[in-house]
């Protein structure tokens, strides 16, 4: 016979110790924060010590709290795979959720080199502009922009997202580059709306007021801004090392020196509690340090060019 603890009190435990508040984990449990707190206590007075210390809103672990958690979340992987092979999920299938922007134009053209060293894990790509709850919806990892911030999520940096006017040669016309940044504002913008327009005129020193642009067309993604500026319909603000083929064969070109950003990167995000799934161990290997070489190299490369 098991001596277990009460398992809704190790629930509470492991979702307050990978989430931090006690309120997070009610939230994410379905539970209110009242529960959770009484579970805990059960779990100290079974154990003997403190699990927890408060500190304002968060809750941090205790040194036999700590030693704890490393070890039930080695064990929930576990659990979570047994089920997850019950129901036809496996080590086999890697479900990846990104933007289209990045899917477009990095990740499709680079996954092959993964696969070959992983053939026997299948790829399954969710593309979408929203950001996908990985749990409700199965994913295993994602690729996000922003600020890194996620509760529950582990993020890890890849590269800042920055970003600077690109279009096709042919709409310059033969004009010496780079031009000055004023001149954009005399130039068709593709998704004129766009917030990073302001951020990069005021990067850039040019003064734009409320003036929100000539016409131009609106996108919904930098994928498909790329592709009008493929076919010369105007100028449009994209991040160069998601299009380096195109910029180093020609066929898309930056009118301007200025770069900018808005403080956001790319990320590579997965649930705390499955860190030490194999599959996403893997692609953890693999992505990291190749879009970080791409990205670094990217930069130099802007280096040496300014």
């Amino acid at each position: 016979m098991r001596r277990l603890p009460p398992l809704p009190a190790v629930r509470a435990f492991e979702a307050v110790a990978r989430r931090g508040t006690f309120t997070a984990a009610a939230s994410e449990l379905g539970m209110t924060q009242a529960a959770i707190s009484y579970q805990i206590k059960i779990l100290e007075e079974r154990v003997g010590e403190p699990l927890f210390v408060r500190r304002g809103r968060r809750a941090e672990l205790t040194a036999g709290g700590a030693r704890v958690a490393a070890r039930l979340a080695t064990a929930f992987d576990e659990i979570e795979m047994a089920f997850d092979e019950l129901t036809g999920e496996s080590e086999t299938v890697l479900r990846i959720a990104t933007t289209a922007s990045f899917a477009n134009n990095w990740l499709a053209g680079n996954i092959g080199t993964f696969q070959a060293a992983h053939p026997d894990i299948e790829i399954e790509l969710e593309v979408s502009g929203t950001v996908i709850d990985l749990a409700e919806a199965r994913i295993d990892v994602a690729i996000r922009s922003g600020r890194g911030d996620w509760p529950g999520l582990k993020s890890e940096h890849l590269a800042k997202v920055d970003f600077t006017p690109m279009c096709s040669p042919a709409l310059l016309e033969g004009r010496d580059l780079p031009l000055d940044a004023g001149k954009a504002l005399e130039m068709r913008r593709i998704s004129p709306q766009d917030r990073w327009w302001p951020i990069w005129f005021r990067s850039a020193g040019v003064e734009i007021g409320d003036e929100p642009g000539r016409g131009g067309i609106r996108m919904d993604s930098q994928a498909t801004e790329g592709q009008a500026a493929l076919a010369g319909h105007g100028i449009a603000l994209m991040t160069p090392m998601l299009w380096r083929p195109e910029l180093a064969s020609g066929r898309l070109v930056c009118p301007f020196a200025d770069i900018a950003d808005e403080g956001t990167a790319y990320w590579f995000v997965y649930a705390e509690n499955r860190r030490h799934t194999r599959k996403i161990a893997r692609f953890r290997d693999w992505l990291v340090p190749a879009f970080r070489a791409m990205a670094a190299a990217q930069e130099m490369r802007a280096i040496e060019g300014a």
